[in-house]
């Protein structure tokens, strides 16, 4: 049995903090749109942590709701690219506008639910790659600071 994904209290959840990580605001005489994401990733290295822990939340409301394995490997896949290029002082937040990962992620997600293939959960699968993820991006936020405030005391 199909189940329209529009009509899924945790999609519609989701898909509203997808839209306000990724492409909430416009910015002025432009189509170019963007988030929080991109924003919060200014903050070095906690905004990288905190944007991991919301993509880490999303994924593992998806798992919940029957996300296959192989639909959550490809979304832990896009947090991993975004987490990891995002990183990037100055750089990721500039790829972070045009990459949007938890856009690309719900967009699999109602794929999925579309194709009728929503049972089945995979968290054997998601536990172990998100704490991978989670030590990548707390080494990557501890390089960052530690970057900052060499830069911070060769400029005094």
């Amino acid at each position: 049995m199909k189940v329209k994904s529009s009509e899924h209290p945790a999609m519609s959840h989701l898909d509203l903090l997808a839209r306000l990580m990724d492409s909430q605001f416009k910015i002025p005489g432009t189509n170019i749109k963007f988030g929080l994401d991109p924003l919060i990733g200014l903050i070095p290295g906690a905004g990288d942590f905190a944007t991991l822990l919301i993509s880490g939340y999303m994924v593992m409301i998806l798992a919940r709701n029957g996300a296959s394995g192989f639909v959550l490997a490809r979304m832990t896949m896009n947090i991993l690219i975004d987490a990891l290029i995002g990183s990037i002082p100055i750089l990721g937040d500039i790829f972070d506008v045009g990459f949007k990962a938890s856009q690309r992620n719900m967009k699999l997600m109602h794929e999925h639910y579309v194709q009728g293939r929503h049972r089945g959960g995979a968290w054997k699968l998601v536990i172990p790659v998100l704490f991978v993820l989670l030590l990548l991006v707390t080494g990557l936020a501890w390089l960052s600071y530690k970057i900052f405030m060499w830069l911070v005391q060769y400029n005094s």
